[in-house]
């Protein structure tokens, strides 16, 4: 009934994208934060953080790795820092801080927007049985889940909190989804993973899991499949579609 193969005992959601439509909140801080941050480094060459930016350096990866990862592909390196830097500080830290700070402020200010159709297949999943756990490279994981009413749904949460607790890598690495499935109970192989993310398809491809599903949201279904995806889909409800 749910589009997966019969060996699936658990479903390993990605947050952002996947079942909550942050990730645009999430694109809007990130943009803001590096345009800024770039117009006062240097004015002259300014050049402005893109769609193409977020979906290769930043985007399913836990923040300071986000930070650094763009930064690095303009040529700029900046000290670690410390993780309670303020936000106006110019380290990886502190870029990271700033972004968090304008994403909660929406978040305050909007609440949290969900895909119908991920909600329909999360009950359809817990339903029919299967476990479920969300795994999310965000720091803010708890008080999303609860703020966009999926609480009930979900067994298991792996987040930026627990992965810096555990010291979980983050995706691309399949740490985290790993971590997932242990708390659900299940091996990698009975176990799917749901990502929108490049990063994220690429970590369920490593680990070796049961069945993943790419989740295109912004039109790049072609680079999900080449990083590992079994299939593609524009939203959850295709797969109850296709049972």
């Amino acid at each position: 009934m749910l589009g997966l193969p019969d060996t699936i005992r658990a479903c390993l959601f990605d947050l952002d994208g996947v079942l909550t439509q942050t990730a645009k909140v999430h694109q809007a801080a990130w943009r803001r934060t590096f345009d800024d941050f770039m117009r006062q480094r240097d004015p002259d060459s300014f050049q402005p953080f893109t769609d193409a930016d977020y979906n290769e350096y930043v985007d399913g990866k836990p923040r300071r790795d986000g930070v650094r990862d763009f930064l690095a592909s303009r040529d700029i390196q900046l000290s670690e820092g410390d993780p309670d830097d303020p936000p106006d500080a110019d380290t990886v830290a502190g870029v990271g801080n700033r972004k968090n700070e304008l994403l909660l402020r929406e978040i305050d200010e909007h609440g949290v927007d969900v895909y119908e159709g991920s909600v329909r297949y999360a009950r359809a999943a817990r339903d029919a049985g299967l476990l479920s756990a969300v795994v999310t490279a965000s720091a803010n994981g708890e008080q999303v889940i609860a703020a966009a009413g999926y609480a009930d749904l979900i067994t298991a949460r792996i987040d930026g909190v627990v992965a810096a607790r555990d010291g979980l890598k983050g995706k691309p690495a399949p740490d985290t989804f790993l971590a997932g499935a242990r708390a659900l109970g299940v091996e990698a192989a009975q176990a799917a993973v749901f990502e929108d993310a490049l990063a994220g398809v690429a970590a369920g491809r490593a680990g070796n899991f049961g069945y993943v599903i790419g989740v295109d949201r912004v039109g790049q279904a072609a680079a999900l499949k080449q990083r590992g995806a079994d299939i593609v889909v524009q939203d959850l409800d295709e797969l109850l579609e296709r049972s």
